[in-house]
């Protein structure tokens, strides 16, 4: 009876460290930026990516790549859809070609006076589920926003 107990206890203990090492795995993701890393928006990507790493204590590994250096800034939401890459830090707006509705999740085109209505919007207003089917048609997912200021708003009719 005491070899039981002992060998039930032993198999407990082997299924608990399993189930630890593999919660423990690290997820390596390789971003591109269109920014530089001596601006400040580069400095605060780094910024992103140092605290990604550190809530995740590790488990989330990230190499950032700046301005074009894999790919074209351009090019980065292709690199991403097909693997190159695993996610575009760039802007929507980059995607007009692909669908015009692109430009409404890429500037903030000055119709927010603060950056909390943007984000409110986006989780709360809608706005993520409004721009899921433009990212899922190519396999990505937007995650969310990077809140910079207000910026143009461009198209080809006046």
């Amino acid at each position: 009876m005491k070899f039981m107990k002992l060998a039930a206890a032993a198999a407990s203990t082997i299924a608990i460290v399993g189930a630890s090492a593999a919660v423990a795995q690290t997820t390596n993701l390789r971003i591109q930026t269109h920014y530089a890393p001596e601006t400040v928006s580069g400095q605060l990507a780094q910024q992103y990516i140092d605290d990604i790493v550190e809530m995740s204590n590790g488990e989330i590994q990230v190499e950032m790549f700046y301005s074009s250096s894999v790919v074209k800034s351009v090019e980065t939401f292709d690199a991403a859809a097909t693997g190159i890459l695993d996610c575009d830090m760039t802007g929507g707006g980059y995607q007009t070609g692909k669908n015009p509705a692109f430009q409404f999740v890429a500037d903030i085109m000055g119709g927010y006076d603060t950056p909390y209505q943007q984000l409110s919007w986006l989780y709360f207003g809608g706005g993520r589920e409004a721009a899921a089917p433009l990212y899922n048609k190519y396999g990505m997912e937007l995650i969310g926003w990077w809140v910079y200021g207000q910026e143009s708003f461009a198209s080809s009719k006046p």
